[in-house]
């Protein structure tokens, strides 16, 4: 799923970085309001304000596309953003490392080796 959100600060991303954004949970007052970005491929965190841990959601998402504006209010980010399903993110992992594994096993028997009988120690001579 793909959204955009508008930060009241000056908080540019890389295309393609990870982040990890936290707004105020749905069911209070100011709901859906940025809280904090957190870019977690470059280690750098934006925090817009505080607000307690039992009121905010965290969520990951990578980035397509950060626009930072200075306006006459001051400076103004749009970051667009694409949101996966975990469920999918993890079925996906597992294909991904499946394909690998069988990668490395017809690799292994193109190689050979393992059908082979294994070479004769020579006697030592001290």
């Amino acid at each position: 799923m793909e959204r955009t959100l508008v930060v009241a600060a000056s908080a540019p991303v890389p295309r393609g970085n990870r982040v990890e954004v936290t707004e105020v949970r749905a069911g209070e007052t100011d709901a859906g309001q940025i809280v904090a970005v957190h870019d977690l491929d470059r280690g750098i965190r934006y925090r817009l304000r505080e607000v307690p841990r039992q009121r905010v959601d965290v969520w990951r998402a990578q980035v397509r596309e950060c626009t930072v504006e200075d306006t006459a209010g001051g400076p103004r980010t749009t970051l667009s953003v694409t949101t996966g399903d975990p469920a999918e993110s993890a079925a996906e992992a597992l294909r991904e490392a499946d394909a690998a594994a069988a990668a490395a096993k017809a690799e292994s028997d193109r190689w050979g080796g393992a059908d082979r009988p294994p070479a004769e120690v020579p006697e030592r001579f001290w």
